[in-house]
């Protein structure tokens, strides 16, 4: 198990972003939808119903809508829960290129969905800010 480093400096140089294979999908289901079939990487309870991300593959599978269709980018440095900047900094260069993100905090990386198109100039940009 890694510490969870805080200090904006070597978060930033210790980003490490890496494309996850696949696409992947924002969808919204109503509440009390079956979703014993699916293995989603993120699920948002909110009040209009539920948010899930799941793989292009399964949402086609189950018949949810695509709301977005997008690529996965984890940061592959521990970062703390607790750490102020990180988000700003990685957002601030993906806006600077035009390249909008949603964001998911885990509780050891952060997950950034970006367009599928735009997947490979957001790894540069995210690179580029890592070695800057």
């Amino acid at each position: 198990m890694s510490t969870p480093i805080s200090d904006l400096k070597l978060m930033i140089s210790g980003m490490e972003p890496v494309l996850n294979d696949g696409v992947y999908v924002y969808t919204s289901i109503p509440y009390g939808t079956d979703t014993t079939k699916i293995d989603s990487v993120a699920t948002i309870r909110e009040v209009e119903g539920v948010t899930l991300v799941v793989s292009e593959k399964q949402a086609l599978e189950n018949g949810l809508p695509v709301l977005l269709r997008c690529s996965w980018i984890t940061l592959n440095v521990h970062s703390d829960l607790n750490a102020c900047g990180l988000t700003a900094a990685f957002s601030k260069a993906l806006s600077d290129e035009k390249i909008s993100c949603n964001i998911v905090a885990g509780a050891y990386h952060d997950h950034i969905f970006v367009p599928v198109a735009l997947e490979n100039k957001a790894l540069l940009a995210l690179k580029r800010l890592q070695n800057s």
